[in-house]
């Protein structure tokens, strides 16, 4: 049966139920208990985690094998006990985006992934040494240089 809800940036949204996810613990600092995962550019890798209970509230995602090759998950053992999950094997795992108008800027949460397991998401805290709660998701290639802001934007090195 399809689930049904409204959404300020997408409109009237309809998504199959098992793209639902009921998060029973919440999401860290947000409102809200059920969440669809909405995929409105295929191909890109990039997913929206939207929230059925407020309109406003979505935050991009992607999968963090996608953008970062030696990502791994070690959920705290905290998190094992709270919410069941051992390991994320069998589970889908994303993590959240930062998103900014200069593409080198965007960061993944990789600090802090959600696990998705059977109709339910968790976020969990990611007890690898080197899961940054900002990791660029995008670098320049080697020898490439920054494009310049646009005009009349303050950077680092013109702020007062």
């Amino acid at each position: 049966m399809p689930v049904k809800f409204d959404s300020v940036r997408f409109g009237p949204v309809e998504v199959d139920e098992e793209d639902v996810f009921a998060f029973p613990f919440g999401l860290i600092g947000l409102g809200g208990s059920s969440y669809a995962l909405l995929d409105r550019n295929p191909g890109t890798g990039f997913l929206w985690l939207h929230c059925v209970e407020d309109a406003a509230l979505a935050l991009p995602v992607v999968s963090p094998q996608q953008f970062f090759d030696g990502f791994t998950l070690e959920i705290a053992p905290e998190d094992q006990e709270r919410t069941g999950i051992a390991d994320a094997t069998g589970a889908r795992v994303l993590v959240t985006v930062r998103a900014t108008p200069n593409p080198l800027d965007i960061t993944a949460n990789l600090r802090a992934p959600l696990v998705l397991a059977g109709g339910n998401g968790y976020q969990v805290i990611n007890a690898a040494a080197d899961a940054p709660l900002r990791a660029p998701l995008f670098e320049l290639a080697p020898g490439a240089q920054a494009p310049a802001p646009p005009a009349g934007t303050a950077t680092s090195a013109g702020a007062a």
